[in-house]
């Protein structure tokens, strides 16, 4: 464990904000969080105390790009390489600094060396080593737009492609996307919104106990941070054990076709774009069901679903500027239900 990192199950609330990381973790497929709020509020704390759950998974032990053992698609290294030793590693979570150049980015390509040998000659770059981990960007609203561009198109495709000169390499990419950002500097593009499967929005804490109880856990940290980690590590090993637990019995969850028709139907009444709305909330409501130990979908796993999906991606009433109305919501399920 690492004693220097404040500890996943040590912050204080923020409930749907640590839930919302955690069901990524199970699934990667459902698209990545965004987190807004503004500063001080564990949002970047929440993301790199991640280091003590995060599961492990199979890879090649020599590949760069951690490919899978069981992925059709891998690496040309891989599919060229028949001395495939595997091993277990740790997934990580990779950072995207808003400054970071194209090529620190995707990689570089030695032009010179293809020209003289005949063989490409490929220096990995961040999206390299994303591939099957976390790749998170902090103040996400500020990055360049040419960034941008290059994080939409790896995540559409699942890869990143490398041209220059005449010169191409294709390596895997799919990563899971955390994204935090303070909304009073600055609106994210609509494009990369749209790519975040799950949002939600934080901020401090008003309950005068709690926010007691973060100065004080706050301090003990800082005072010593060994003695403190150590005080909630069966807690986060006992979190790490059940994220486990939930990626295994993903696959064995059912979703019954009423809670699928009740789905599209939260998407259509409240005015919701296109389809991928609909899909994501039934990937989140089936992690949350195999996050509860259940092998099958209930109506408030749908509710939940539809609270962490939807806020950034309704386009008119029944929204307020903060996102979703939960209370409509409520009546709306309800409705579905006595009609």
């Amino acid at each position: 464990m690492c004693k220097f990192v404040y500890p996943f199950t040590a912050i204080v609330g923020q409930e749907k904000m640590k839930k919302s990381i955690v069901l990524n973790i199970i699934n990667p497929s459902i698209g990545g969080v965004l987190i807004r709020g503004e500063k001080g509020t564990a949002k970047s704390t929440a993301v790199r105390s991640l280091v003590n759950l995060l599961p492990e998974r199979e890879v090649y032990q020599s590949c760069r790009f951690n490919c899978s053992p069981r992925s059709k698609s891998l690496c040309s290294e891989c599919s060229n390489n028949n001395d495939k030793e595997m091993t277990r590693k740790k997934m990580t979570v990779v950072d995207l600094p808003i400054g970071a150049t194209e090529d620190r980015v995707v990689g570089t390509l030695d032009i010179e060396h293809a020209i003289k040998y005949g063989e490409k000659k490929f220096e990995p770059g961040i999206l390299a080593s994303a591939n099957r981990n976390l790749l998170y960007v902090d103040e996400i609203n500020l990055l360049d737009d040419h960034i941008v561009d290059i994080l939409l198109d790896a995540a559409a495709m699942g890869e990143n492609i490398i041209e220059r000169e005449g010169v191409s390499y294709t390596h895997p990419s799919r990563f899971v996307l955390i994204g935090t950002m303070n909304p009073e500097e600055g609106d994210l593009r609509p494009q990369l919104l749209d790519r975040f499967g799950l949002t939600v929005d934080v901020k401090g804490e008003v309950a005068l106990d709690n926010r007691v109880e973060v100065i004080k856990r706050r301090l003990m940290f800082d005072e010593n941070k060994e003695g403190f980690a150590s005080r909630y590590e069966e807690k986060n090993q006992a979190l790490a054990c059940r994220i486990e637990e939930a990626q295994k019995l993903l696959s064995q969850v059912e979703v019954e076709d009423d809670l699928i028709v009740l789905t599209a139907h939260i998407a259509l009444s409240l005015g919701v774009d296109g389809h991928r709305a609909d899909i994501t909330m039934l990937k989140t409501a089936k992690t949350l069901a195999a996050y509860n130990g259940r092998n099958h979908v209930i109506r408030d796993d749908i509710f939940e679903a539809a609270e962490l999906v939807l806020p950034h991606r309704m386009r008119r009433n029944p929204f307020d500027e903060s996102g979703l109305n939960v209370e409509v919501l409520k009546d709306f399920m309800n409705g579905v239900e006595d009609a």
